[in-house]
């Protein structure tokens, strides 16, 4: 123990033995003494007789709790029947959210696959689209036409057609 300015030592003869206790003023304390003890001063009537009435009210209440504790441990039938049928609920509800939430993903899979078709049937659609424009290329019906064999039409072979007032023509009969 350090022993610096603010220490000193006391010596007292207790119970036919010297103890001594070190004091140590600040903040360099290095071990708690223990205290000294007190003496026990002898209870008056009053005093005694308060201190059994606290003990016998704190009986009573250690009786009151286990007696407490002991109810709220039993259980009636009708709160055991309240208990089933709310766990019975939760259970229906889960089981109702599971086959909702299960319908959801098959439902999110078969949309996926749909739009997966969509994309391929576009891609087809264009594909075929753009073979219908290159038939539809004069250039290409010219050449086609010349290599199987067709021939300009003579003056007397040309027809013309004079535009009526309406711009537009009704077919009343498919054409052969």
């Amino acid at each position: 123990m350090a022993q610096g300015a603010n220490s000193y030592r006391n010596t007292k003869k207790a119970g036919g033995r010297y103890t001594t206790a070190t004091y140590t003023e600040g903040n360099t304390v290095r071990v708690i003494e223990h205290e000294i003890p007190k003496k026990r001063r002898s209870l008056s009537e009053k005093e005694k007789k308060e201190k059994e009435r606290r003990e016998k009210e704190e009986r009573r209440r250690q009786i009151r709790r286990m007696k407490n504790r002991d109810k709220a441990l039993q259980m009636n039938p009708g709160f055991v029947f309240f208990v089933s049928l709310a766990a019975a609920c939760v259970l229906m509800i889960s089981i109702h959210y599971l086959k909702v939430q299960a319908s959801i993903t098959a439902a999110m899979n078969t949309i996926e696959k749909k739009e997966v078709e969509l994309e391929a049937l576009k891609v087809n659609n264009d594909l075929l689209e753009k073979k219908i424009q290159t038939y539809a290329d004069l250039d290409y019906i010219y050449e086609t036409a010349v290599g199987l064999g067709m021939i300009h039409p003579s003056g007397d072979q040309v027809v013309y057609y004079e535009k009526t007032e309406s711009e537009y023509v009704r077919q009343y009969e498919n054409i052969p």
